[in-house]
């Protein structure tokens, strides 16, 4: 392709933003695959790396600067941080109450480390005023230090020195934020992806105990978390006999219920033609009935009491769906499971008994009460039915996702985070990001005492907001911040900039982890995901979570991550004033 060509392919990726998130995203992902002795960046940071490249090629080579409105990457990392919050919601309380202390002390020493790093570093390199602020605001990545930092300076808090002007203080800030915040956003990453085997720990193995532990115990996932639905392992079995038994013959489905409770009959088939059970129909010799019961049963004794089986696929045709069930009605309450396990047929069988989003112990015994979700596999119409009887509608398995309380909610988060109040005028606010995974949360806790709150909840709807709105804010961010490296990079300034961004980045949360592990007995992957909390790395936790292939880390972040953004933004103004 001549130079014209290549220009004019620049220049429309300048022209359509939309075209250049893309392309960085397909582009990342490939990069993302490659993997050196086992060691991959993933996808964010190949997004990162592959959007940053394009966009200093397009400076350098062609002088175009690409500038996407940040409106665009605000809306992305909202979209994944609330889909991360209805992951982990039932988790967060349980790992705040488990945690809190280890999480309060690893998120004050991420942010004193990188403050005292980027302060002393810049002092020692005898780099002018603005870059320590552009530096944690860089090595931190959050930008908002660098608007506290020029506040200080617009509101006279800081006067400069003579001969330096306070919009060249402004630059520099930008400078060491450009450069700090590219080393730090794909050295984050990687430290984070690798954190627990670099001090030798199995990180999917750690999630699994750290999700059994933060569960309570529990066997089957929460009322409302994305795999409480999955059908999963069941001791009881769809097989079809064919009706010999004297005994049953002349009698309608209702009778044999009452009198072999065992042995539910979910399908009929006559003459190789489906009856409708529902309506009670009288057995006939040669029928075909499929029951679903315990395995040991069928195999051992059904035979003898019905007949021989039978391999006839549409006699065991029968779909079966999981459900969860919030009962509703007071006559219930008080019930047992034995009771209730006596009164339901057609196949139903109690797996779960859930209260205030916590699994209870399952027997004949165990008490049913107003409010509890009871997790139930069987035909549909069969559950169907037994909802009506507690009270309920049951929550099963859907391919739609209620955009009302998904957009209600992500609003309310949002205003919350926008929400500001002024201490010492320095502007202290929640943040957005925060907002939204705070609510994400919030729903998904609301959705384990009671699953059909918020509507239905697709989880690979979920999941696809997770993925594609972090990938895509990191493209519009790697086009932003592109150009300003290419203005950063000059002389010995820029390899100390390096060299302190990288380290106040990286250390602080290299010995956080190791003070969570060992002085606080953490999972690693709990402190990992504090850890990166405390440092305001979103991809990171992305990292970690696709490392350990589990939501568990996303437990401490939340609780880490506003404390630092509290510190940070207090800790960028008193920077600037110092120096």
């Amino acid at each position: 392709m001549t130079e014209a060509g290549l220009h004019g392919v620049f220049q429309y990726l300048g022209n359509q933003p939309i075209a250049f998130i893309l392309l960085a995203m397909a582009l990342g992902s490939l990069i993302g695959r490659l993997s050196l002795r086992g060691v991959s960046l993933g996808t964010t940071a190949g997004t990162l790396l592959s959007g940053i490249v394009v966009s200093v090629i397009a400076q350098s080579a062609f002088g175009i600067t690409y500038s996407i409105p940040g409106v665009l990457s605000s809306f992305f990392l909202l979209l994944f941080m609330y889909a991360l919050g209805l992951r982990v919601g039932p988790q967060f309380f349980a790992g705040l109450r488990s945690g809190g202390l280890a999480f309060v002390a690893i998120g004050i020493i991420v942010w004193s480390l990188n403050w005292i790093i980027c302060m002393a570093g810049a002092w020692l390199a005898g780099l002018e005023p603005g870059y320590a602020t552009g530096l944690i605001s860089g090595s931190y990545t959050i930008t908002a230090i660098l608007g506290v930092g020029q506040n200080a300076i617009d509101s006279g808090a800081y006067v400069p020195p003579p001969g330096i002007s306070p919009e060249q203080i402004g630059a520099n800030m930008a400078g060491a934020y450009a450069i700090s915040y590219v080393l730090s956003s794909v050295g984050i990453i990687l430290l984070i992806r690798y954190l627990p085997q670099i001090f030798g720990h199995d990180p999917v193995a750690d999630a699994q105990s750290a999700e059994r532990e933060f569960s309570g115990g529990d066997i089957h996932p929460a009322p409302g978390s994305p795999d409480a639905l999955t059908f999963g392992f069941s001791p009881y079995d769809v097989r079809a006999f064919r009706l010999t038994h004297h005994e049953l013959v002349g009698r309608c489905v209702s009778e044999i219920e009452t009198a072999y409770p065992s042995m539910p009959i979910v399908h009929l088939l006559r003459n190789e033609k489906p009856v409708d059970v529902t309506s009670d129909p009288i057995l006939t010799e040669g029928d075909i009935v499929t029951v679903r019961a315990d395995v040991h049963d069928l195999i051992f004794t059904e035979g003898t009491v019905i007949g021989p089986e039978v391999d006839t696929p549409e006699a065991r045709r029968v779909p079966l769906v999981v459900a969860d069930i919030h009962v509703g009605s007071h006559s219930t309450s008080g019930r047992t499971v034995g009771e209730l396990t006596a009164a339901i047929n057609g196949g139903v069988v109690v797996e779960a008994l859930f209260r205030g989003g916590h699994e209870l112990p399952l027997g004949p015994d165990s008490e049913i009460r107003f409010g509890d979700t009871v997790r139930l596999t069987g035909t549909n119409a069969s559950i169907q039915k037994v909802a009506q009887g507690l009270g309920g509608q049951p929550v099963l398995p859907t391919m739609k996702s209620e955009i009302f309380y998904l957009a209600l909610a992500m609003f309310i988060g949002y205003v919350v985070g926008t929400l500001t109040m002024h201490i010492g005028g320095i502007p202290i606010a929640l943040g957005t990001s925060a907002g939204c995974i705070l609510m994400g949360i919030f729903v998904s806790y609301m959705r384990s005492r009671n699953p059909s709150f918020g509507g239905p909840v697709h989880e690979g709807a979920r999941n696809f907001l997770q993925d594609f709105g972090l990938n895509a804010f990191v493209a519009v961010l790697s086009a932003n911040v592109g150009p300003k490296v290419v203005t950063a990079l000059a002389g010995d300034t820029a390899l100390w900039l390096a060299l302190i961004g990288i380290t106040a980045a990286l250390l602080p949360p290299l010995i956080a982890f190791w003070v969570g592990i060992r002085m606080f007995g953490l999972n690693a992957v709990i402190a990992d995901g504090a850890a990166t909390g405390a440092r305001n790395s979103t991809p990171g936790l992305n990292a970690i979570v696709d490392q350990s292939r589990s939501s568990i880390a996303a437990v401490a972040y939340p609780v880490t991550y506003a404390i630092t953004t509290v510190l940070a933004l207090i800790g960028g103004y008193f920077s600037m004033i110092l120096s």
